[in-house]
C-alpha cells in the first residue's frame, strides 16, 4: 500500500501546484471513515482507495482526481455524507465523488442485463459533466480486477469480468487509454477463459526459452537500421498480451503456430516528417506484410490515437508489428484523455466535451426516448463484430453479425424460439430470414401451435438456434416415421388377411436387426423396409405375390379403388416423413398416392402425375393415401400456368384477382415472353383443389388473362 508521503510526492512530482494539505486530509479521512472494514483479500478496506489514487498518479491526473479516488467509496460504504465531503474538500470534489458513487450504486443494483441501459445513461451523463468521473471509475475497476481472485463466488467473479470486458475495457479504448485497456482485457480474459490464457502463456514461455534474447536482438538491429539512415529514434519492444493473441487467433481462425506477429515494436521520433522517414527506412530494409499498413496519422482514430502501423518480416525473418509515432502521439496513445490534461495555476477542469464521440453520445442522449435506445448507440459503437438488438421491454440481446429474428428468439429463450411464427422489427412485420442491424427492436410473435421449421436452419447464424432446430427435426422426424411405419404395417397386415400385433413383430426383430418394435416401425416409415417384407417375415407361409388391389397400374387406375387401405394424411411438416411432390403439387381434394422412397419416407403425388410411370414396376413402393378431414401443417401450394397480355396493368389485375379470392402468391416465374404475351408459372397457397379451381375460373374471366390452366409436371 502506498504511504501518505509517497502519494503526495508522486502528485507533486508532476504538479508542483497541487494542494498538499488537501491530499493529506483526504488520505487521513479515507482511513478514518473505512476504519476496520476489510476487503475479500483480508486487507484493510482503505487500501483500495489508496491504490486507486496511486493508479491515477501514473496518468499524472490533477489533485482533484486523486482526492476523488481517495474518497470515492466513503459515501457508499461509510457513515460519511456528501455534505461532509463538500464541507471538508469543496464543491468540485463533492460533485466528482457523487458522480462515482451514483455509478457504484447502479452497479450494485444491476441484477440483469436490462439494467445496463440505465447504467450507461448515468455513466455518460457523469462523463459529460466531468470526464474525470470515468477516469476514477476505470482506475477503481483496474484495482478490483487485480484483486478479483480473492472473491470466493465464481459466478460473481465471472459477472465482474464479463462487465469489464464488455463495458469498461471498450470505454478505456474510446478515451485512448490503451495500456489501461490492455490490462483490463487481460485480467478479464484470465477469469473468463483461464485455460486458454494458461495455454498461451505456456507457449510464450516456450518461445522465450527457444529464442533467448530475441526481442533484444531485434531491437538492436532496428535501432541500427534507423541510425544508419540518419533517423533519431527511441525504439522499444514487447510481446502482445495473451488476450490480444487469443482474439487474433479467433478472428483469423488460425492456430498459435500460424500467428507469427506476436511481437510489437514502437519507434518514437521527433516529428511527423520523421515518422514517414522511419517508415520508408524500415520498408526499404525489410519486406512488408501485405495488407498490414495503416496510417492513423493522416486519419486518426475517433479517440484521437495517431500512429503509423506496419507489419514486416524483420530481423532474423521474424514477422513483427512496428508502430511509428512522435512523443506527443505516444503520450496520447498511452494516456489518452489524461495526456490532454493541462495544469495551470488555480487548477483546470476538463469536461470531456472536446471528444467527438462523447459529443455524439450527448446528442443521442438528448434525442433518445429511453435509456435502451441510448445504449444502442453507445455500446454498439464499441462492438463492431456483433449486433445488439432490443426486446420490446428494452432488454439487450447480443448476437453475431448476420443474425435473424429466429436467432433473436432463441437468444431470448429456447421456448420462444420453438414457438416463433413471425417478427416485428422496429414495428414492422418482416420475414424471419431478415438480417438484423444494430439497435433494432425485435418483437417475436409466438403461437402454441407452432413448431420449429427445418427451413430455418438455412438462415440462422447462432449455434444455439441451429442445434435446437436440428434436435427438433430429428425428434419430430422419428415420431412421424414411427406413426407412418405403424400405419403402413397395419394396412399391410390387413391386406394379407392377418391381424396386426406387436407380439408378432417382436418375434422377427432379430431378422431385421431391430432393437425394438418402434425401431422396426421407423425403418418401415423411412422406406428402408416395406410392409410386405415384415408381414412375410412374421408369416413365412405367405408365398403368394403381394396383392395390388390398391396398387393398380397407372393407366387403369380409378379413383376410389382400394380405399379401405388408404393411409390418412393428418399433419405434414415438409421434409420429414411425408412431403408433397414438386412435380404435381397435390392439394386436398385431389386423388393422391404415396411413393415410399428409401430413407426419405413418402412422397405424395396426384394420381394422374406422369412421374408415377417410373414406379409401375415397383408396386411394393406404392401407398394409397387419403386426405384427412382436417389437414394440418403449412398451407398447400397449387401451381398454375398463365398466359397474360403484355400490356400495362396486366400483372396487377392478375394478382388482384388472386388476392380477392383469398389466394396468396407463393412464387412466380416468367417462362417466356413475346411482344404480345407473358407466359408464367405461379404457385398459390390455397385451402384445397376446389379453392384453386375457383381462382382459375376467376382468372379466366379477367380480360388481361389469355389462358390459365393448372400446371402439371
Amino acid at each position: 500500500m502506498i504511504r501518505q508521503f509517497e502519494l503526495v510526492e508522486r502528485v507533486k512530482a508532476y504538479d508542483p501546484s497541487a494542494d498538499e494539505d488537501a491530499l493529506n486530509r483526504a488520505y487521513v479521512f479515507a482511513i478514518k471513515m473505512h476504519g476496520s472494514q476489510l476487503r475479500a483479500s483480508g486487507d484493510p478496506y482503505f487500501s483500495h482507495p489508496i491504490e486507486v489514487a496511486g493508479i491515477l498518479t501514473n496518468y499524472r491526473l490533477d489533485c482533484a482526481s486523486i482526492i476523488t479516488a481517495l474518497l470515492h467509496d466513503t459515501i457508499e460504504d461509510t457513515h460519511a455524507t456528501l455534505g461532509d465531503v463538500e464541507k471538508m474538500f469543496g464543491a468540485e470534489i463533492a460533485r466528482l465523488v457523487d458522480g462515482v458513487t451514483k455509478l457504484s450504486r447502479i452497479e450494485l443494483q444491476q441484477s440483469d442485463q436490462s439494467k445496463q441501459a440505465e447504467n450507461f445513461r448515468k455513466l455518460v451523463l457523469a462523463m459529460s459533466e466531468d470526464i474525470r468521473v470515468l477516469l476514477v471509475k476505470l482506475a477503481d475497476r483496474v484495482h478490483n480486477m487485480r484483486t478479483l481472485h480473492y472473491i470466493d463466488n465464481p459466478d460473481k467473479r465471472r459477472r465482474i469480468a464479463l462487465e469489464t470486458m464488455e463495458i469498461y475495457a471498450p470505454l478505456a479504448e474510446r478515451i485512448g487509454m490503451q495500456e489501461l485497456k490492455f490490462e483490463l482485457e487481460d485480467l478479464a480474459f484470465g477469469e473468463l477463459h483461464p485455460e486458454a490464457r494458461g495455454s498461451i502463456m505456456a507457449r510464450l514461455d516456450f518461445l522465450r526459452e527457444q529464442g533467448g534474447d530475441l526481442v533484444t536482438r531485434i531491437l538492436t538491429q532496428l535501432r541500427q537500421t534507423l541510425a544508419d539512415a540518419g533517423v533519431t529514434a527511441t525504439v522499444s519492444g514487447r510481446e502482445k498480451t495473451p488476450y490480444s493473441i487469443w482474439r487474433k487467433m479467433q478472428t483469423k481462425n488460425v492456430g498459435f503456430e500460424q500467428l507469427s506477429d506476436i511481437m510489437a515494436f514502437r519507434v518514437v521520433v521527433g516529428s511527423i516528417e520523421d515518422c514517414y522517414r522511419a517508415l520508408g527506412t524500415i520498408h526499404s530494409r525489410y519486406p512488408m506484410v501485405p495488407n498490414r499498413f495503416k496510417d492513423y496519422i493522416s486519419t486518426p482514430k475517433p479517440n484521437g490515437y495517431r500512429s503509423l502501423h506496419t507489419g514486416v518480416f524483420g530481423p532474423e525473418r521474424h514477422r513483427i508489428e512496428v508502430q511509428i509515432r512522435t512523443q506527443e502521439m505516444h503520450e496520447v496513445g498511452e494516456l489518452g484523455v489524461a495526456a490532454h490534461w493541462k495544469y495551470k495555476q488555480g487548477g483546470h477542469t476538463t469536461d470531456g466535451r472536446q471528444y467527438r464521440w462523447l459529443r455524439e453520445l450527448l446528442d443521442i442522449l438528448e434525442h433518445a426516448s429511453n435509456p435502451e435506445e441510448f445504449l444502442e448507440h453507445t455500446k454498439l459503437e464499441m462492438f463492431q463484430d456483433q449486433v445488439f438488438c432490443f426486446t420490446p421491454k428494452g432488454d439487450l440481446i447480443a448476437l453475431p453479425r448476420g443474425s435473424c429474428p429466429v436467432d433473436f428468439a432463441y437468444a431470448v429463450h429456447s421456448e420462444v424460439g420453438d414457438a416463433c411464427v413471425g417478427a416485428k422489427v422496429n414495428g414492422r412485420m418482416l420475414p424471419l430470414r431478415t438480417a438484423l442491424n444494430n439497435g433494432d427492436q425485435v418483437e417475436i410473435i409466438t403461437s402454441k401451435a407452432q413448431t420449429p421449421s427445418p427451413t430455418w436452419e438455412r438462415f440462422v447464424v447462432t449455434g444455439k438456434a441451429r442445434a435446437r432446430i436440428r434436435r427438433f427435426v430429428r425428434m419430430q422426424a422419428r415420431v412421424q416415421y414411427l406413426d407412418l411405419g405403424r400405419t403402413i404395417l397395419q394396412k399391410a397386415f390387413k391386406t394379407e388377411g392377418y391381424d396386426y400385433t406387436e407380439k408378432g413383430l417382436e418375434a422377427v426383430l432379430k431378422v431385421f436387426k431391430a432393437s425394438g418394435v418402434d425401431e422396426l416401425c421407423v425403418s418401415v416409415g423411412e422406406g428402408v423396409l416395406t410392409g410386405r417384407e415384415v408381414v412375410a417375415a412374421v408369416y413365412p407361409e405367405l408365398k403368394t405375390p403381394p396383392k395390388t388391389d390398391n396398387v393398380v397400374p397407372l393407366k387403369t387406375r380409378r379413383p376410389g379403388k382400394g380405399r379401405d387401405h388408404a393411409v390418412p394424411i393428418r399433419g405434414l411438416i415438409p421434409g420429414m416423413a411425408m412431403h408433397f411432390a414438386g412435380c404435381c403439387h397435390p392439394l386436398p381434394g385431389d386423388r393422391i398416392v404415396g411413393i415410399v422412397v428409401t430413407g426419405k419416407g413418402v412422397t405424395i403425388h396426384t394420381i394422374d402425375c406422369e412421374t408415377l410411370e417410373q414406379y409401375v414396376d415397383s408396386p411394393e413402393r406404392w401407398l394409397d393415401l387419403t386426405w384427412d378431414s382436417e389437414v394440418e401443417g403449412e398451407a398447400p401450394v397449387g401451381r398454375i400456368s398463365v398466359v397474360v397480355l403484355n400490356e400495362p396493368g396486366s400483372l396487377g389485375s392478375l394478382s388482384t384477382v388472386i388476392a380477392k379470392n383469398m389466394g396468396n402468391i407463393n412464387n412466380l416465374k416468367i417462362t417466356n415472353r413475346t411482344t404480345e404475351f407473358f407466359e408464367m408459372l405461379i404457385d398459390i397457397e390455397v385451402r384445397d383443389v376446389k379453392h384453386l379451381t375457383n381462382i382459375i375460373a376467376a382468372l379466366r374471366a379477367t380480360p388481361a388473362i389469355n389462358s390459365v390452366e393448372r400446371a402439371r409436371n
